[in-house]
């Protein structure tokens, strides 16, 4: 069994192989069941999630992901999120691979949102703006600007101005022309593409401020009680998601809606969909284009495929 740790997974997902990967993944498929959540009680903490996410591709490779979500661990100075993913083998089951599961996840994250950016944002795109501090966010800035060499500016807005500050320098010091910005409103009505990865529960992106053509992605919330976006915003937009049963069952950003009859839940069209050329995606320069992005297997599974075959 090799064991494959995070700076060999950085170095073998780079956003020019993996996009393609995910590309192929979406559109043949594989066998991804609904993960399994487990609330891990932590004595004198918030409780804490364990999620196995398992995914197949019949006679090739079988693979899960086991996620834990710990979210006071940050005031330990430790990361709320850790992960490890098991590749094995489709035909035998013997396990081929143990591969670092924070920066597959990060990675194959970022891609995703950068993967349906290509379908749902404007050509013309030139200002990204970031909603977040954290390592999501971090990947989610570098791969939308590899994947779209057009954007000109990074703007980067955090709840706490000193992290979207340092946040920015980090970027610009890898090339990046990213810069903080303190009023989230103004960064809205600026932006072409927005992508968003915090962990809120009330709404930060409000409808009001998305201006016609803008594509807005969203990374952050994985829970029903989680919303990035108000009703405005979805009420305006055409929705998407990575994959759909998934994002309605387990987003706030699209059950919530739902539920004040928002959004029809027989409208979302999922990444299958675009990456199958069933859907066009955008249809013109003034349309507002949401993704949704709650995570799957078959992302995972695509990931660690590519990381072992590049060993």
């Amino acid at each position: 069994m090799r064991i494959i740790d995070a700076p060999e997974v950085a170095a073998r997902l780079v956003p020019s192989r993996l996009l393609p990967a995910l590309e192929r993944m979406f559109r043949d498929g594989c066998t991804a069941p609904a993960r399994h959540h487990h609330t891990i009680e932590v004595p004198g903490a918030a409780d804490g999630t364990l999620l196995l996410m398992p995914a197949w591709r019949a006679g090739e490779y079988l693979g899960i992901k086991l996620v834990t979500v710990f979210p006071t661990n940050p005031a330990r100075g430790l990361p709320a999120v850790s992960a490890g993913y098991l590749l094995m083998d489709g035909r035998s089951g013997a396990v081929l691979a143990m591969i670092d599961g924070g920066e597959l996840t990060a990675r194959r994250t970022a891609a995703t949102s950068a993967l349906a950016a290509r379908f749902l944002a404007r050509p013309d795109a030139r200002t990204l703006l970031v909603v977040g501090t954290g390592r999501i966010a971090r990947e989610l800035a570098r791969c939308h600007v590899a994947a779209r060499p057009g954007l000109e500016r990074v703007l980067i807005w955090g709840r706490s101005g000193a992290h979207a500050a340092a946040m920015a320098a980090e970027l610009a010091r890898d090339g990046l022309a990213a810069a903080p910005v303190g009023e989230l409103d103004a960064a809205v009505a600026a932006a072409d593409i927005i992508s968003s990865a915090t962990l809120a529960a009330e709404p930060l992106i409000r409808g009001d401020w998305v201006r016609p053509g803008t594509h807005v992605d969203l990374v952050g919330g994985y829970t029903p009680a989680m919303r990035e976006a108000d009703d405005a915003l979805i009420r305006k937009a055409h929705v998407y998601a990575d994959t759909r049963a998934g994002a309605l069952r387990e987003a706030g950003d699209l059950a919530v809606p739902i539920t004040h009859g928002v959004l029809d839940a027989g409208s979302v069209v999922d990444l299958h969909g675009l990456c199958r050329h069933e859907d066009p995606g955008r249809r013109d320069a003034s349309e507002v284009t949401v993704f949704k992005s709650v995570g799957a297997a078959l992302e995972d599974l695509a990931a660690a495929i590519l990381v072992y075959e590049s060993a």
